[in-house]
């Protein structure tokens, strides 16, 4: 046999025609409206997170000072009442007990700061 099957290209074909049939009225239906103009402000930037370190001995880092703990209290304080809706970015060493990141989290939400990340390296990739 010296020609070329057609078949499975032809079917390849008619399925992709049938599904940009279906999806190009999708991409297509965009509504035009003019939209009124008003003399509004600009919202304020987020304001910075708060980057906070725990060492494996449990040492307390806020932007690269160590604190202890009335100094940690009074900075929390401050930044909430700078701003009450500043993350905290928590880098918290693999080593330091839960309840000491526990602490910390109580500390952070009675000074007025609710929003917390907890921020981690990405897992080494295994070879399959």
């Amino acid at each position: 046999m010296g020609d070329i099957n057609m078949t499975p290209l032809i079917d390849v074909m008619l399925v992709l025609l049938v599904i940009f049939m279906v999806t190009a009225p999708f991409m297509v239906s965009a509504v035009r409206v003019a939209l009124p103009q008003a003399d509004a402000q600009l919202a304020p930037p987020p304001p910075a997170p708060l980057v906070v370190h725990i060492d494996k001995t449990g040492q307390v880092f806020i932007q690269d000072r160590a604190l202890d703990a009335t100094q940690l209290r009074a900075a929390l304080s401050q930044a909430a009442a700078v701003a009450p809706d500043t993350e905290i970015q928590l880098r918290a060493d693999a080593a330091v007990p839960y309840g000491r990141v526990a602490e910390f989290m109580a500390l952070a939400q009675a000074a007025g700061l609710g929003r917390i990340g907890f921020v981690t390296e990405p897992a080494p990739q295994s070879l399959p």
